[in-house]
């Protein structure tokens, strides 16, 4: 009876036996683990890479048609019908407007009547003319009496000259009842209306036309930027228009690049007083007049080339009340801050002066875990929304620069 309670007393105790040895032996094995238990860092790193890097000048600019024309009334009148769909592409010649032309054709046909009623005076003076010449060669009239022939004579030729402009200013202004396009383009929306009352008077303009292919660009840049590029431009604007290189990209609203590039048309005259800039214009292609007038855009060039140079993405750069610094990780594996000198910014990349070499491994993402010669794992950045190899981006800015 005694021996079953010694049983259940033992068997407590032998299960705080087992539970201690497996915990002393947890415990043994994590000391000899020791450091290679511990979680390393995981960072994202990319090779600093050395390639030309194209320096980009960019200037903002408004898009105009590379031809104008504002349409206006050069006689007064009411309109009586607009001829063109609003908003439509026009050619040279296509009627657009006409004005009542009844009192230029009455004014048509006086002036018709009165150059030929003169005409028939010239043709009566004509005649006295050349009968008193032969008498006064026959000595039969005085000299005075011929001089007046000869006088009224020149004087009816004169009036049928002045009839004769009269007549042809009556047609001209019979004409302008029918108001036609000087260019070829788009015509906007009307400004006038069937019964409105224009004229050179009120100098209304009554719908404008452009010219949308090929569309301008107009921007100004400053003093320095022009002498940075004067060369080139100077150069360029030498050549034939269709022989000058496309070698201005526009940049749209939201970033997107015009597929079209477009080249130098003209530098302005002068740099303005107010602004301190120069007016440059360009012309681009425009098939199927996407871009139209008053556009902003940015127009940009090439302006050098660095040859050689060490470019990082931007975000492994880390400014510091206007320090930079990368962090690196060394061929020991550990990481290590490097303050570096920057210059220009190109694309996503961002260009090292100094402080890097090429091939060193720059910690793009993950920075923030990590210290001064602390162990990390590295696996290699790619940029966002793409795969591309580092030789592949390499021969795009390389194609860029060109």
């Amino acid at each position: 009876m005694s021996s079953a309670p010694a049983r259940s007393r033992s068997w407590p105790a032998l299960r705080l036996g087992v539970v201690l040895v497996a915990f002393l032996s947890l415990t043994a094995c994590r000391r000899e683990e020791g450091p290679n238990a511990l979680r390393l860092p995981e960072v994202l790193v990319q090779k600093a890479q050395s390639r030309d890097v194209p320096v980009y000048r960019e200037w903002l600019g408004t898009l105009e048609g590379s031809e104008n024309a504002d349409i206006r009334a050069r006689v007064t009148g009411h309109v009586i019908s607009r001829d063109y769909q609003e908003g439509a592409h026009v050619k040279k010649g296509n009627l657009l407007f006409r004005i009542d032309p009844r009192s230029f054709e009455t004014a048509l046909a006086e002036a018709k009547f009165q150059l030929a009623q003169g005409c028939a005076i010239q043709c009566a003076s004509q005649a006295e003319y050349d009968r008193s010449k032969v008498l006064f060669e026959k000595k039969v009239i005085s000299e005075k009496e011929f001089i007046n022939k000869t006088q009224l004579n020149e004087s009816n030729r004169a009036k049928v000259k002045a009839l004769t402009a009269a007549l042809a200013e009556a047609q001209l202004n019979l004409d302008f009842c029918r108001l036609t396009s000087p260019i070829e383009g788009i015509v906007g929306i009307a400004k006038a209306h069937v019964g409105d009352l224009v004229g050179t008077g009120n100098n209304m303009v009554l719908a404008s036309v452009s010219t949308l292919d090929p569309i301008k660009i107009v921007f100004p840049i400053s003093e320095q930027d022009y002498l940075a590029v004067s060369q080139r431009v100077q150069e360029t604007l030498k050549k034939p228009f269709d022989q000058r290189p496309g070698t201005v990209e526009l940049l749209l609203a939201g970033g997107s690049v015009y597929p079209h590039k477009a080249r130098f048309l003209s530098v302005d005259l002068q740099v303005k007083a107010s602004t301190g800039t120069i007016l440059v214009t360009a012309l681009a292609p425009n098939p199927g007049d996407v871009l139209r007038p008053g556009f902003f855009a940015r127009a940009r060039i090439v302006a050098s080339v660095l040859q050689g140079t060490v470019v990082v993405p931007q975000r492994a750069v880390i400014e510091i009340q206007g320090n930079y610094q990368v962090w690196i990780v060394g061929p020991d594996g550990k990481a290590e801050m490097r303050p570096v000198k920057v210059g220009e910014r190109v694309g996503a990349d961002w260009v090292i002066t100094s402080g890097l070499k090429k091939g060193e491994k720059v910690i793009v993402e993950g920075a923030q875990k990590v210290k001064a010669g602390m162990p990390v794992v590295t696996k290699p950045w790619r940029p966002s929304g793409g795969n591309a190899s580092d030789a592949s981006g390499e021969e795009t800015m390389k194609r860029e620069a060109k």
